[in-house]
C-alpha cells in the first residue's frame, strides 16, 4: 500500500496517530472489499467520525511546524483513509455531503496536472471542470454547520489547488483569437486521436494518415506560413496554434514509424497503465450496473504509484535510464486518460445508495423507452402502455409508506427515485391521453 520511500513520522506524537489510523484504514478496506452486503450509512459514519478525531489531534501536533514540510507515512495513510471514506460516501448515495467531494477533488488535481503537463488541451476540458467545481463548493457550503471544520478547511485548500490551476490553464486559451479557437479544439482532437491510435491492439496507419490529411487541410488555410483574419491581418494566439500543429506533425511521424511498438524496457509499465485504461473503459460502458464507487480506490492507487515513480517527470526503466519521446509520451498519456475516466465516473455517480441502484437503473431503463416511445410518434391504442404500467406499478408495490425499503433499512437516493417513478408515471398518462384524444375525435 505504502512506498517503501515514504519517511516515517519524526515527531513522537505522531506515532499513535498514525497507528490508529492504519487500524481504520483496515477497517475501511474490509468494508470496500465485502460484497456479501450492501454498504449502509452506518457502517461508514463511525469511521468517519475515527479519521476526524485523529486529524484534529494531528492538527494539534502540527500547529507551530512549517506546513511546507515533507509528507511523512501519516500523511498518505490519512489520504488513503479519506479517499476511502469518500468514495464510501458516494456507494452510499451520499454525493451531496461534504465528504463525498474529497476523492474528486483529488482527480481534478491529478487530471489539471496532467494537462499542464501534456501543454494541451481544449476549453471543453476546463469547462466541465469549472461546473464541477462550482458544485463542489456548493456542497461545502451545504455542509457547514453539518460537518467538521477540520474537513471543510481541508477541502477547501483542496478546491483552492485545483482553481489555481484550472486559472493558469485558462489563461493560455484566453490569448487565442476567437476565429482559432476552432482550429486549436481540432489539433487538440488530432494529437489524442493520434495517441488513442498509438495504444490500439491493432495499429491502423491509415487513421494516422486520416489525421496528417485533416493537419494538411489546417495548413491550407494558412496565408504566408500565418493564420489570418479576412482582412489579411495575423491573429492573435497563432504562436501557440502554429507550435501545436508542429507538433501534430512530429508525433504522428513518431507513431508511424513505431506503428504502435513502445520500447521493450518499458513493456511492462506500458502494459500496465495499458490494463488499467481498458479496465475503466468498460467500466465507463456498464457503470450504472457494475460499479461500485469505492472500486475505484484500487486504479487511483495503481496509477498514483505509476505517476509518483517518476524522477523529475521521466519515466525510468529498471536501471534508471529515461524514457525516449515515444515511450513517454505513450505513458503519459495512458494515465491522463485513465483519470479523465476516473473523474468521468466519479461525476455521473448518481446519488443513490447501491442497495437501490437496481431499481433506479430499472425506473432509467423504462424511462428512456417512454422517451423512445414519445418521440417515434406516440403509441396506435392504450394496450401497448400495458408493459409499461405493469412494470411501474410492481416497482410502486415495493414502496411501503411512500418509502424503499432494504431489509429493516431505508435507502439513500428515496427522493430521486421517487422523482424518477413520477416522471416515468407522467410519460404513461401523457400518452395514453394522447390515444384517448385521437380516439375521440375519430
Amino acid at each position: 500500500m505504502d512506498s517503501p520511500a515514504i519517511p516515517v513520522p519524526l515527531d513522537p506524537r505522531e506515532q499513535p496517530i498514525l497507528e490508529r489510523l492504519l487500524r481504520t484504514r483496515d477497517s475501511l478496506l474490509l468494508l470496500k472489499q465485502d460484497k456479501s452486503s450492501y454498504i449502509k450509512s452506518r457502517d461508514v459514519l463511525p469511521l468517519y467520525e475515527e479519521v476526524i478525531g485523529e486529524v484534529e489531534k494531528l492538527n494539534a501536533a502540527r500547529k507551530e511546524q512549517d506546513r511546507r514540510l515533507i509528507h511523512n507515512r501519516l500523511d498518505y495513510v490519512l489520504d488513503d483513509c479519506f479517499q476511502l471514506i469518500s468514495l464510501l460516501f458516494l456507494t452510499v448515495g451520499k454525493n451531496n455531503e461534504a465528504p463525498a467531494v474529497y476523492s474528486l477533488a483529488t482527480t481534478i488535481q491529478r487530471l489539471l496536472d496532467h494537462l499542464e503537463e501534456a501543454g494541451f488541451y481544449s476549453s471543453k476540458d476546463l469547462n466541465s471542470i469549472t461546473k464541477t467545481l462550482e458544485s463542489m463548493r456548493e456542497t461545502l457550503e451545504r455542509g457547514r454547520n453539518t460537518y467538521s471544520p477540520a474537513l471543510l478547511t481541508l477541502l477547501e485548500s483542496r478546491l483552492e489547488q485545483c482553481q489555481i490551476s484550472l486559472d493558469r490553464l485558462q489563461k493560455g486559451l484566453a490569448a487565442l483569437a476567437p476565429p482559432l479557437a476552432q482550429t486549436h479544439e481540432t489539433l487538440v482532437s488530432i494529437l489524442r486521436s493520434t495517441s488513442a491510435v498509438n495504444t490500439r491492439s491493432k495499429f491502423s496507419a491509415t487513421e494516422v494518415n486520416g489525421l496528417r490529411d485533416q493537419l494538411k487541410k489546417i495548413e491550407s488555410q494558412m496565408k504566408d506560413g500565418n493564420f489570418v483574419d479576412s482582412e489579411g491581418n495575423i491573429l492573435p494566439g497563432q504562436d501557440d496554434v502554429k507550435s501545436l500543429m508542429e507538433r501534430c506533425w512530429r508525433w504522428t511521424e513518431i507513431v508511424l514509424e513505431r506503428q504502435g511498438k513502445v520500447l521493450e524496457r518499458f513493456q511492462d509499465q506500458y502494459e500496465r497503465l495499458l490494463e488499467i485504461r481498458n479496465q475503466l473503459d468498460r467500466l465507463s460502458v456498464t457503470q450504472a450496473w457494475s460499479l461500485r464507487e469505492t472500486d475505484l480506490f484500487g486504479y487511483q492507487r495503481k496509477l498514483d504509484r505509476i505517476d509518483e515513480a517518476r524522477v523529475n517527470g521521466n519515466f525510468v526503466d529498471a536501471e534508471g535510464q529515461p524514457a525516449d519521446l515515444h515511450a513517454q509520451r505513450t505513458l503519459l498519456y495512458l494515465i491522463r486518460r485513465s483519470y479523465a475516466y476516473i473523474y468521468a465516473l466519479l461525476i455521473s455517480s448518481e446519488p443513490v445508495s447501491e442497495a437501490l441502484l437496481p431499481v433506479y437503473n430499472q425506473l432509467q431503463t423504462l424511462r428512456r423507452c417512454l422517451i423512445e416511445v414519445k418521440e417515434s410518434g406516440g403509441v396506435s391504442n392504450s394496450r401497448e402502455l400495458y408493459p409499461y404500467s405493469m412494470k411501474l406499478n410492481s416497482i410502486d408495490n415495493m414502496r411501503v409508506d411512500g418509502k424503499f425499503y432494504v431489509g429493516p433499512d431505508i435507502p439513500e437516493g428515496q427522493g430521486s427515485v421517487n422523482a424518477l417513478l413520477a416522471e416515468c408515471y407522467d410519460f404513461v398518462w401523457e400518452l395514453r391521453a394522447a390515444v384517448a384524444d385521437d380516439e375521440s375525435q375519430s
